[in-house]
């Protein structure tokens, strides 16, 4: 009898796991989006000319430049692997995290107000840990957007309805707010205030909606002026007028003189003379004052372009995306990142009061280095979904 070859047997699901192999290395071996590079590389670049402009600004000061140096680096050592970790995580994590995060920052700055706080120049708003200190409401930035984010995904269909805009997002948004009010630090709750609206108008809210919440602001701004004489007394100082010299305009002063003295091109990088306890924030508040003493008009500019090019990348994630969680929370941190670099640049040339907003990515500060990493990571997790069709596509 002759026996018939049978053929070989096959596994009907190994087709399948092979496909599926395939696409598993293709998403990884998929060439990032024009956002995702556009955004990366501006705050790599941001940080690292931060911590450049920092060793400068502190090369004067008793402490020593190599220990402020270090700790600066070091949060940046830490935060860029966050940052990069942070962009491979699903978008059902992030909405997940959202109530988390809120409550999570909430009761870290509630810390504040304990045995842990500090209070540095009227305002209560870092704590002490130890080994290190931080600043609980640079974390509430990124916490507060995605939650509001999160709720306005929920009630998509409701916004035109004026309660469901507002509840629960104000009342929380607010008492968010008020924690850091409470430690008198304006300048910060400022830029919260910046990221709740900015959530709202990428959320869709009809403008005539606007009217509560910016009226909300305007009096509650007003009023805490009005309650702090110190503080009524900075914002309506005229620093056109010497007489303010030794007291409210010191440092705005110097801070105009020493971008004057850089002229175009600079006094050099390491040359400023306003850091020689004239300008006793340099590092921190007033960092673009020395970037163009030091690095002139042409450094200026340089920084200016790369927070534009960094506009740029994350507008085109809400212009592509779909997904109306991530239109907004990219709203609402691109106008806390973009918001606090105008605010802290105008206060620089004179334009506003001092407030104490630092620069992103630039100014001293480990827990606002950090926050703001984190946040990109939290776009560049967004640029990620952009569809392949959009992908290289950066204008139209």
């Amino acid at each position: 009898m002759t026996q018939v070859a049978r053929p070989p047997r096959t596994d009907p699901d190994s087709g399948a796991r092979g496909l599926a192999a395939r696409v598993s290395l293709g998403r990884i071996f998929t060439p990032p989006s024009s956002e995702f590079l556009l955004i990366s590389s501006t705050a790599l670049l941001l940080t690292i000319f931060g911590i450049v402009m920092v060793i400068s600004a502190t090369s004067a000061t008793e402490t020593g430049v190599m220990d402020t140096a270090l700790k600066q680096a070091t949060f940046a050592v830490i935060g860029i692997p966050l940052m990069f970790l942070v962009s491979r995580l699903p978008i059902g994590f992030l909405k997940k995290m959202a109530w988390p995060a809120l409550i999570l920052a909430t009761m870290m700055q509630l810390l504040v107000f304990t045995p842990l706080g500090i209070e540095d120049a009227g305002n209560r708003n870092w704590i002490d840990l130890g080994v290190v200190s931080m600043q609980p409401s640079e974390f509430l930035k990124l916490a507060l957007a995605l939650w509001i984010a999160y709720v306005l995904l929920r009630k998509r269909t409701r916004l035109a309805i004026w309660h469901h805009v507002f509840i629960p997002v104000v009342p929380v948004a607010l008492l968010a707010i008020g924690t850091v009010i409470a430690g008198n630090d304006l300048g910060t709750a400022m830029v919260l205030v910046l990221i709740l609206l900015g959530c709202l108008f990428f959320a869709g809210v009809k403008l005539r909606l606007f009217i509560l919440p910016v009226l909300l602001g305007i009096v509650g701004v007003v009023a805490l002026a009005i309650v702090s004489p110190d503080r009524m007394r900075r914002i309506t100082a005229v620093c056109s007028d010497m007489s303010n010299y030794e007291h409210d305009c010191y440092q705005s002063i110097h801070a105009v003189w020493g971008m004057a003295n850089g002229g175009i091109f600079g006094l050099g990088l390491g040359n400023s003379q306003e850091k020689y306890g004239w300008l006793p924030a340099a590092a921190n508040d007033f960092i673009f004052a020395i970037v163009g003493e030091e690095l002139g008009l042409i450094g200026c500019i340089v920084v200016l372009a790369l927070f534009t090019f960094f506009a740029v990348g994350a507008f085109h994630i809400m212009r592509k995306t779909s997904d109306p969680f991530i239109r907004v929370a990219t709203g609402g941190i691109t106008v806390w990142i973009l918001g606090q670099a105008l605010i802290n640049i105008g206060v620089v040339i004179g334009v506003f009061p001092v407030m104490g907003v630092p620069l992103p990515f630039m100014s001293q500060g480990g827990t606002a280095l950090l926050a703001v990493l984190l946040a990109c990571g939290v776009l560049l997790a967004f640029a990620r979904t952009i569809p392949a069709s959009e992908r290289g596509m950066v204008a139209k």
